[in-house]
């Protein structure tokens, strides 16, 4: 018997089954003692495991989607930035934009959380499977240079035209020559009406012409992003200067009242 045993542990490692290994004395004893049947014991053993297995699957999906950080919705302080309708961002978490393939934008000056806002929907998708990927847009137009340079621009196109989300963080925080304004246009123009994507910028959609340098262009890409697109605009304080802002307003009061 514990000769079987033993070897009953040694296969559940070669087929890794973790969960198993790691309960099965457990369940042994709930099923000597009568607490739990053999189907029971064994339903929930794999239970455990596919639980086990699903969580790994996310885990590597949000791996490899190239998030900066990984913040979710929770930990969003909506009271923060009250012109944000929260019921509407919190029903991105179910994709369905994903499946209208709709694109998102978030508008708003820095550090008001547009790129937590947007990680956190990509990290719902990526928890879903849904094949997710996050790139600045610097780094993204840098990707696409260095490509055509190297005659891969069609290989490197295909790849990020290839991800159902991709989300590209904060347009327009520096501006863009000829050649990368073409290069991003020719992207989104791959992604029009196929797949879902996500933009952050700091400009006003009305100025997006001083990003790209050409009115027209820019009006080009915004035709195809604002079709099916949500626009998000968030008009509030940084959180980045927050308690600094807090801890001046508590000395001026300390100053006025000692006054």
């Amino acid at each position: 018997m514990d000769n079987n045993f033993t070897r009953t542990l040694n296969n559940f490692e070669t087929l890794n089954l973790i969960e198993f290994r790691g309960n099965i004395e457990r369940y042994i004893k709930y099923i000597e003692a009568g607490d739990k049947s053999l189907i029971d014991s064994l339903y929930e053993l794999t239970e455990l495991e596919l639980r086990l297995r699903t969580e790994r699957a996310m885990n590597a999906c949000v791996k490899v989607a190239n998030f900066p950080f990984l913040k979710t919705f929770e930990d969003f302080d909506f009271t923060f930035q009250p012109s944000i309708n929260k019921e509407q961002i919190i029903n991105f978490k179910y994709l369905q934009f994903i499946e209208n393939k709709e694109n998102i934008i978030f508008i708003g000056s820095p550090g008001v959380g547009k790129t937590h806002l947007a990680t956190s929907v990509g990290i719902e998708a990526a928890k879903a499977r849904t094949s997710t990927y996050f790139i600045s847009c610097n780094d993204l137009v840098l990707q696409l240079k260095k490509a055509h340079i190297e005659n891969r621009l069609e290989q490197r196109l295909k790849f990020f035209s290839k991800y159902r989300l991709l989300i590209i963080d904060e347009v327009g925080f520096l501006p863009l020559d000829n050649e990368s304004s073409n290069l991003l246009f020719q992207l989104i123009t791959r992604r029009y009406e196929k797949n879902s994507t996500i933009v952050t910028t700091n400009k006003p959609l009305s100025r997006w012409g001083e990003i790209f340098g050409d009115i027209v262009l820019a009006n080009a890409i915004l035709d195809r992003l604002l079709h099916h697109s949500n626009i998000i605009n968030i008009v509030g304080r940084s959180y980045r200067t927050k308690d600094i802002i807090d801890d001046d307003n508590i000395n001026q009061g300390f100053q006025l009242q000692k006054i």
